[in-house]
């Protein structure tokens, strides 16, 4: 996908696309969905009218892949990871009604859409994944929780901006803005979860980076732990955590 080609680098490994699953719902159809993409759609409409940066089908899909990769990289099995993936691209659904507890309102909605079509235990971690990725009321309470939280907080890119002029731009449209590169690597061997950015400091300062995203950080390094791993942030090939 485009936005994943945008953050490549030649010395990383290539991503992996999901496989299908032997039984219950593939990725693909989940995304062929007409009501789940319909709940993708509304979702990121509330959001601009809030104001807020790009919710849509772009942060979804990467969202669910990068949930699916740190998965099957960390050495987790193949269904594990596709629910990962699935809880992904669902996780901001609940968006459409409000952004206040959003987590929660999408597992439900979700659950609804999904109840008669997947196996219960199944719909279960992912609902409870959807309900704990945000800083808020979010807790690693599975492997794909874990993993849709890294996923989630590592989606910090200027392409998410909506805005067209500078001047419009709060602190999270500078940070977003500034980030020129994002990528979350998983490196198995050594048991860490890194995440690497390339921020441009002439629009927004690392500092302001800390001051809004300190939570999602914090949060990032208790799905790791919940992993086997340590998390780390690098910044400009500086690390800092």
């Amino acid at each position: 996908m485009s936005e994943a080609a945008e953050r490549a680098r030649e010395d990383r490994p290539a991503a992996v696309e999901p496989a299908p699953e032997a039984s219950g719902l593939t990725f693909e159809q989940i995304q062929a969905d007409p009501e789940l993409s319909s709940f993708i759609s509304a979702a990121d409409r509330v959001m601009e009218g809030m104001g807020y940066t790009e919710h849509g089908f772009r942060h979804a899909n990467l969202t669910a892949r990068i949930a699916y990769n740190v998965l099957h990289r960390v050495g987790f099995d193949e269904h594990t990871a596709n629910l990962a993936c699935i809880a992904g691209y669902l996780h901001d659904v609940g968006n459409m009604l409000t952004r206040e507890a959003h987590g929660q309102t999408g597992g439900l909605l979700v659950y609804h859409a999904l109840r008669d079509r997947m196996p219960s235990a199944d719909l279960a971690t992912v609902v409870a994944a959807i309900a704990n990725h945000e800083e808020e009321q979010g807790y690693s309470v599975s492997e794909v929780a874990a993993a849709v939280i890294l996923a989630d907080k590592s989606d910090v890119h200027r392409s998410r901006v909506r805005k067209t002029g500078r001047p419009e731009f709060d602190i999270h449209d500078r940070v977003n803005f500034a980030a020129e590169q994002s990528f979350l690597r998983v490196d198995p061997a050594a048991k860490t979860i890194t995440l690497e950015l390339t921020i441009d400091p002439q629009i927004s300062q690392v500092m302001e980076y800390f001051e809004i995203f300190l939570g999602r950080m914090q949060l990032c390094r208790k799905a790791a732990d919940a992993l086997g791993c340590r998390f780390k942030l690098v910044i400009n090939q500086a690390e800092l955590a």
